[in-house]
């Protein structure tokens, strides 16, 4: 890692500069390793944005936000790392793989945040390389949320590097819900992550890059799964472990597989009638922390 950019916003970073930025060359994978970038960004959430998170993303409103919302608000960090001009590959080139999440407090809807993301590490794989970003939400000081982002870039950079990448858990069949996905609201959730990449709002250009249409926003996917999952009854610390294989079309009808243990509740969100899951994800207690 070299010296630190350091990215200090008063307010959520603008999606448009996201766009901006995101046509830029890029100045390409370093022998040297990856630039550290942080960003931060102190966040209160408003009550119309709070309702319009559990509305698209499908999860129950209560008094703390649920596992998945600083998920979801944190991601213009996350756009705001990938676009600046000192990350190696553009960001048309990233596709989100595995999300590890870890909520060690409640968090109330009317708390300050303080939320940052921080670029920490990558790892060159045979066909590919992958970037990971930290995030973090703290409120009065304390560390009450975390997550793991990884990001996926196809094509050669060199001979792969030491290190297993985490697989996704075996889900038996078991318990199965289905349902069928909204059939939009791609822009209005576009509006709370700050990701307007078209693949999740036009299928003409989702066609050209060889997808069937346009598809969902994972984080929002996620959400309609965690609906259907019955929590772990001891409650906070919780640890959701997702990977993210495959698109989930607007309007497409949906299985899930669950399977509950001792260890918490695996689950695998199927897509029409393929046998290779979309989403797999493993929800837990657990208290550890992510780094």
């Amino acid at each position: 890692m070299r010296h630190e950019i350091r990215l200090d916003y008063r307010a959520r970073p603008s999606a448009l500069a996201f766009v901006a930025r995101a046509v830029r060359p890029s100045p390409g994978l370093k022998r040297g390793g990856v630039p550290a970038i942080a960003a931060n960004w102190h966040h209160r959430p408003a009550a119309a944005e709070v309702v319009r998170f559990h509305a698209l993303s499908g999860l129950a409103e209560g008094e703390a936000l649920p596992l998945l919302y600083p998920h979801t608000i944190a991601f213009p960090l996350h756009m705001a790392i990938l676009t600046q001009p000192a990350f190696p590959l553009p960001i048309w080139r990233m596709l989100q793989v595995r999300n590890r999440i870890v909520q060690h407090a409640p968090l109330l809807r009317a708390a300050e945040q303080a939320i940052g993301v921080r670029l920490v590490g990558h790892r060159v794989l045979d066909k590919g390389v992958e970037f990971d970003l930290h995030a973090t939400v703290r409120a009065d000081g304390v560390l009450a949320w975390e997550s793991l982002n990884t990001f996926y870039a196809r094509g050669r950079f060199g001979a792969p590097m030491a290190g297993e990448v985490p697989e996704a858990p075996k889900v038996s069949p078991g318990d199965t819900a289905q349902w069928r996905m909204p059939a939009g609201g791609g822009w209005q959730y576009g509006g709370l992550s700050g990701d307007y990449n078209p693949l999740h709002l036009w299928s003409g250009y989702a066609r050209k890059h060889g997808f069937a249409r346009a598809f969902f926003h994972p984080q929002r996917v996620l959400g309609q799964c965690l609906a259907r999952l019955e929590p772990p009854a001891a409650g906070l610390p919780l640890r959701l472990d997702a990977w993210l294989k495959g698109p989930v079309f607007y309007g497409a009808p949906v299985r899930m597989r669950r399977e509950s243990g001792s260890d918490g509740c695996r689950f695998a969100l199927h897509v029409n009638e393929d046998e290779r899951p979309a989403i797999v994800g493993h929800l837990r207690p657990s208290s550890e922390s992510i780094l």
